[in-house]
């Protein structure tokens, strides 16, 4: 049984094994969450991002954490660039992350709130899409996975999901 925590944290000052990005397809790291985890892990994230883009909307592609704690930053798909996202990618998405932290053996996972920043998506639908699809999973290595969210609004929804058991 995976151990499900939610922390109002920034996610590029946690010591885990991977954080997550909700990334567009490019993995172009413009605004929001994204360009934070860009500027906290440096050059070389950003680098390796260009070489693996471009990916396909709910996949899931790895670079290094360059700068901060964590060893891999797994970068999700959950919109094109600039577009929306919808309950069916972020499902996709949030599977694919842990299928990714699971082949890359990690065993803690940071999951930011997908789709509810430049995404629109409304957060109790986010959380509630999120934690079924983490309770689904089957780990192999995951042990741990934290819900590294921002605001009380999505600490809130977060923590209701996580409680609901």
């Amino acid at each position: 049984m995976m151990e499900l925590d939610v922390l109002q944290a920034d996610v590029t000052q946690l010591d885990v094994d991977a954080i997550t990005n909700a990334a567009n397809t490019q993995l172009r790291h413009a605004g929001g969450v994204a360009a934070a985890i860009a500027r906290a892990g440096g050059a070389e994230l950003q680098r390796e991002s260009r070489e693996k883009a471009p990916i396909g909307l709910g996949e899931a592609v790895e670079t290094t954490a360059g700068d901060m704690p964590a060893r891999y930053v797994i970068h999700a798909a959950t919109m094109e660039l600039g577009g929306p996202t919808s309950a069916d990618i972020i499902e996709r998405a949030t599977g694919s992350a842990l299928a990714k932290a699971d082949e890359l053996d990690c065993r803690s996972l940071a999951l930011v709130a997908f789709g509810t920043g430049v995404g629109g998506f409304p957060l109790e639908e986010a959380a509630r899409l999120m934690v079924g699809v983490v309770r689904r999973h089957e780990p192999n290595s995951l042990q741990r996975v934290v819900f590294a969210v921002h605001g009380d609004a999505a600490e809130r929804a977060f923590k209701a999901e996580v409680d609901r058991g």
